[in-house]
């Protein structure tokens, strides 16, 4: 199947399978995608979407491309920067990652949110005891739900597990 294109910005005149699939070969070593986002990208540089989708299919038949592998990559990458479980979800789902894809994903990665949510929060605001004054024990408490954690993980980043 071939779909005709003008020449601009190195891109080809006219797509192949072959210069579809290395142009979503170079996406993809430079960081991991989502199939939806290697298909939007393409899409974006004149690719037909059925010839996107027959290769994507190859790519992921050949585990070139995993939304499972991406998810864990990010799910990694977001929670060493000190980011939470319900941003990161909502992240992967705007990046057309399956829910069955994200929960397999979150199993997998054995992070300690709660104990994440804390180091994040004596990280920002010192290590000392958690305040007292309702004012900054909100600021904070806005600042980790801002960062994507729960209400039970941002009361055991103030050390009230028990609550």
């Amino acid at each position: 199947m071939r779909a005709k294109r003008s020449a601009d910005a190195g891109e080809p005149a006219e797509w192949t399978a072959a210069t579809v699939e290395a142009a979503a070969v170079r996406l993809l070593a430079r960081r991991e995608h989502s199939r939806a986002e290697l298909a939007r990208k393409l899409e974006e540089r004149g690719v037909p979407a059925e010839l996107a989708a027959e290769t994507l299919d190859s790519l992921a038949a050949r585990r070139l491309q995993s939304d499972a592998r991406y998810a864990e990559v990010l799910i990694a990458s977001r929670a060493g920067r000190g980011q939470g479980p319900v941003r990161i979800r909502r992240e992967l789902a705007e990046r057309g990652v399956a829910a069955a894809i994200i929960d397999a994903a979150f199993d997998a990665a054995g992070t300690d949110w709660f104990e994440l949510a804390r180091q994040v929060r004596r990280r920002r605001f010192g290590a000392g005891e958690a305040p007292g004054e309702w004012e900054a024990r909100v600021r904070q408490s806005r600042f980790l739900e801002y960062r994507g954690f729960s209400s039970d993980q941002i009361r055991h980043a103030f050390g009230h597990d028990d609550d």
